[in-house]
């Protein structure tokens, strides 16, 4: 039986280390969770990874040059591009700050 190379640093990839009392605790990156959402869409539903984006967006709390970053490190660029596309012009976000 063949089994697919995995790529490692994926779930590494966009963690943060708090201290909360003393104690290092360790989350992942807004934009990594959204890139994450859109990643296993097929598992969680695509309607949970627009409004992962939606509120993410909304809240302020990414910024579209990061989460494409991380988009392009989860393979999921591509599928996100036109959902982002889409929610800058609603929330009023110039374009041109995501672009490569």
């Amino acid at each position: 039986m063949h089994y697919p190379a995995l790529r490692r640093g994926l779930d590494t990839t966009g963690i943060e280390t708090l201290r909360l009392d003393a104690v290092a605790v360790r989350i992942y990156r807004p934009e990594k969770t959204v890139a994450d959402c859109f990643r296993f869409r097929n598992k969680i539903g695509m309607d949970v990874a627009i409004e992962a984006l939606q509120l993410a967006l909304r809240d302020r709390r990414i910024t579209p040059a990061r989460l494409l970053h991380y988009a392009r490190i989860c393979r999921v660029e591509k599928i996100m591009i036109p959902y982002l596309e889409a929610l800058l012009s609603r929330f009023s976000i110039a374009p041109q700050r995501y672009r490569p």
